[in-house]
């Protein structure tokens, strides 16, 4: 008998991909895929516009832009409005910093920080936590739901004094709204 010989194929080995070699990995989000700058992503049917043969009449082009500014400025004035309908109703507390802010009115408490934002009606909230911290200048307001969920946001003052003034201001707001809930 005569033995032949098998030829095995090389066995090529993907490697592996972890935190522990990519401190950026996530688990279920792929990263960016490399392109040579030859081939364009595909745009969704209906986002673009198909070119016209003929350009745009200076006409059509001045109405266009007056309709934009028309919406804006209603807009701008709707906000106004609401803002000034919000202010003249009852106590107000509004604190900000450079990256963090909280609105208490007769609608609600409105937390944001950079660009995320959230907003809970009065009948949403279980709680409203104030906390001053002992050194330091971050003062820290946490709002609590009925589902056992808290929302904690810090806004950084520019000096210490102003955590009296808050207390105050957040008290008023809580007795005018809170209570009637």
């Amino acid at each position: 008998m005569k033995a032949e010989s098998v030829k095995a194929e090389p066995v090529k080995v993907e490697p592996v991909m972890g935190a522990g070699f990519d401190p950026a990995f996530v688990p279920g989000i792929t990263g960016p895929t490399p392109t040579d700058g030859v081939t364009k992503s595909p745009e969704p049917k209906g986002a673009q516009e198909p070119p016209s043969a003929e350009p745009a009449s200076p006409e059509r082009v001045d109405a266009d832009e007056a309709g934009a500014e028309a919406v804006t400025d209603a807009d701008a004035e709707d906000v106004a409005d609401a803002d000034a309908e919000d202010k003249a109703d009852g106590p107000v507390f509004e604190a900000s910093d450079r990256r963090a802010r909280i609105v208490a009115d007769r609608k609600g408490v409105r937390l944001s920080l950079d660009e995320e934002a959230c907003e809970f009606r009065w009948d949403e909230i279980a709680a409203v936590e104030t906390e001053s911290p002992r050194f330091g200048k971050r003062y820290t307001i946490t709002v609590h739901t009925p589902d056992r969920r808290w929302y904690p946001i810090e806004i950084e003052a520019a000096a210490r004094a102003r955590f009296k003034e808050w207390d105050e201001q957040i008290d008023a707001v809580l007795d005018a709204y809170f209570e009637e809930a």
